[in-house]
């Protein structure tokens, strides 16, 4: 089971889901705190699911401000490098580009991409901690 967890990880890092900073965390788990990287993921999961009802609330109808859109997708962006979310990261930059090119279209359809690539990475990161779990 642990052989298990330990592929599914690998498994992250070789399709990009996950970066190095995902280690990073882990190495901050210890007994006293088993549950850290999980606990730290799911905050992640919660704080983002707010940031996408209000991003696409913002998408929704004009007059568009896209000064505000970027700083939602700065502040998502920043959420995702800090847990090591690759591809979700790499989403939100584009975005981002089509902000600062004031693209309102660019900016929805790299907006499916970041919802696509969270939702993924959930997906994933759910089982992955399903795993790990059992397996300790």
């Amino acid at each position: 089971m642990q052989r298990q967890a330990a592929s599914m990880k690998r498994s992250l890092f070789n399709q990009e889901y996950l970066d190095e900073q995902f280690n990073e965390l882990e190495e901050l788990q210890d007994d006293a705190n088993p549950n850290f990287v999980e606990e730290v993921v799911n905050l992640f999961f919660t704080d983002s699911a707010r940031l996408i009802r209000n991003i696409e609330l913002a998408l929704a109808n004009g007059p568009y401000d896209f000064g505000r859109l970027d700083d939602m997708m700065h502040q998502f962006k920043g959420s995702s490098s800090s847990i090591g979310a690759k591809r979700v990261k790499r989403e939100c930059s584009q975005f981002q580009e089509y902000c600062n090119g004031r693209n309102i279209e660019g900016c929805k359809r790299a907006f499916q991409g970041v919802k696509q690539e969270y939702a993924t990475l959930k997906t994933k990161l759910d089982a992955y901690f399903q795993m790990a779990r059992e397996a300790s």
